[in-house]
This record gives C-alpha cells, sequence and structure tokens, in this order.
C-alpha cells in the first residue's frame, strides 16, 4: 500500500506543539500584516494600491484560518504527546509490553528513545515503510529503528540482514532493532561487530523504566540500552546502577564473553568505544 502524501499540517502535529503555537503565531503576522508590508515597501502604484487594500484587512480571515489551523495541529501534537507518555507510563513489565498492538508498540519504542534526547520520525505509522518503523536522529548522528511484537518467535538473520541493507540507503549511522521476545543465533552473530543494535523484550522493559524514572530536567548523561554480543548468563538485580565507561562518559552494560563465559561490563557506545571493566565485584555489591 502506497503511503499517503502528508500535509503541512500532518508535518506541523508531528513536532513539539509549542512549535504548531508559534507558526501560527508567526504565520498570522505574515497574512495578516507581512503582505501588505511587502506590497507598500515596492515603489509601484499598482503594488501600493494592493498594500493598501489588505491594509484595510482584506486578509484578516485568511490570517485566522491559518492561525486556527496552525493551533489544531497544535492540539493534535499536545494530546499524542499526552498518550505517548501515558502509554509509556503505565507499562508495568514485558507482559503489558506485549499485550500492546503495533501501533502501540512502535508509539511506546518511539517514546523511549524520544525521552533519551532522540527526535524521532515515524514512518511505519502512515503505511508503507521499506521496513523502517522509526529514524532517530541526535548529536548529527541517524538511526533506523524497526520493532518487532513478535510474540513467540525469534528474530531471524534474515530481518537483521535486511535492515542493515537499508543502512546505505537511508545515510544512517546505524541501526536498531527492537523486539519483545530475542534473536536467533545467527542474527546475533551476524550483528556482531556491526553498528547493529539488538534490543530484546527485557532490554526495552529495563529501558522503559529508566526514562520513567528519570526527572526530564536530569537526563544528562542519557541512559541508552545497547546491543549485546551475546546472551547473558548472569541475572543482572534491577537496583545495580550501569557505571560509567573509563573510557568515555557513556554508561555501561553486562555482557557475557562467549569464549569464557565470564561477565563483563561493556560499553554502550561499542564498537567506536571499546571501555570494560570487571563485574565479578558488582554481584556482591
Amino acid at each position: 500500500m502506497a503511503r499517503r502524501r502528508e500535509s503541512g499540517l500532518d508535518v506541523l502535529a508531528a513536532l513539539p506543539w509549542p512549535v504548531g503555537i508559534g507558526a501560527g503565531l508567526l504565520a498570522y503576522w505574515a497574512v495578516r500584516y507581512g503582505a501588505a508590508w511587502y506590497f507598500g515597501s515596492r515603489d509601484d502604484e499598482l503594488a501600493e494600491a494592493f498594500s493598501q487594500q489588505l491594509r484595510s484587512g482584506a486578509l484578516a480571515p485568511l490570517a485566522w484560518a491559518v492561525l486556527i489551523l496552525c493551533w489544531i495541529a497544535a492540539g493534535v501534537s499536545y494530546l499524542r504527546s499526552r498518550q505517548r507518555a501515558r502509554l509509556l507510563e503505565t507499562r508495568t513489565g514485558l507482559d503489558s509490553i506485549t499485550a500492546l498492538d503495533w501501533r502501540e508498540f512502535e508509539q511506546l519504542v518511539g517514546e523511549a528513545f524520544r525521552r533519551q534526547g532522540y527526535s524521532i520520525e515515524e514512518t511505519g505509522l502512515g503505511g508503507a515503510d521499506g521496513g523502517v518503523d522509526l529514524v532517530l536522529r541526535r548529536e548529527g548522528r541517524t538511526w533506523l529503528v524497526q520493532c518487532k511484537r513478535w510474540r513467540q518467535r525469534q528474530v531471524p538473520v534474515a530481518t537483521v540482514r535486511e535492515m542493515w541493507g537499508l543502512l546505505a540507503h537511508h545515510a544512517a549511522d546505524g541501526v536498531k532493532i527492537v523486539c519483545v521476545g530475542d534473536y536467533t543465533p545467527d542474527a546475533r552473530r551476524f550483528a556482531s561487530e556491526k553498528a547493529i543494535d539488538l534490543i530484546t523484550g527485557r532490554d526495552l522493559v529495563a529501558m522503559v523504566d529508566a526514562v520513567r524514572q528519570t526527572a526530564p530536567s536530569k537526563r544528562s548523561p542519557i541512559l541508552r540500552i545497547e546491543p549485546t554480543l551475546a546472551p547473558s548468563l548472569v541475572s543482572e538485580p534491577a537496583q545495580i546502577a550501569s557505571p560509567p565507561c573509563p573510557k568515555c562518559p557513556e554508561p555501561m552494560v553486562r555482557r557475557t564473553n562467549r569464549q569464557t563465559g565470564s561477565a563483563f561490563r561493556g560499553c554502550t557506545a561499542y564498537p567506536h568505544c571499546k571501555g570494560t571493566r570487571m563485574a565479578e565485584a558488582e554481584l556482591h555489591s
């Protein structure tokens, strides 16, 4: 199914609601007074006559209509933001996330990333998306996100390969795949050493809990859930805070060495940063 073309109001409704309020005021001034000022500044009798007509209020109804439409879009944006916030705040665990439909699942994932400081473009909610449900942007970098709300199946390597193939086409820096379950061993092997983040259902629960417990004014440094190189064999207590990386400011997550089976902490900025910490001491803290 072809995706319908977005109007200017659709784009405005997708932006933060204060943008719509400001855009409405600016558009009102431009239509109501800006046009008259423009024609009045030209050295032309016809333009001056047109300017006089505009100063009499000929475009006032149009200016009010544009203002109202922009504010309606802002209202839609505000209601959507409240809906997404409520969706995230009411999740109580993996079962409550699994119970969401596909549209709510994408909204939840988008809101969790938005609270981490990313700007979000929702591409999957409007129709055909070519496998990309969300586009994340932050600090000049771009990530492609695919959301898989499969309850029983593991995400196969074919899905990971398809997303990796879209990286160059979208000129993105990395790929994030979010599911409610887990990934096949082949999928994990393919993602290893690539800019692919495989986020499991358990990872998503931790990410939702982290952003929900962090006040909006205290979201720096940004908490992120990044890929694990192999399924963790050690259960991590929820109360243990992620320590900072010794090589950069990013937090660390627990990982497992596939050769030795030992647990360690790896930097969430991997592969750009390869900082590690021993994890054994944390188990007894």
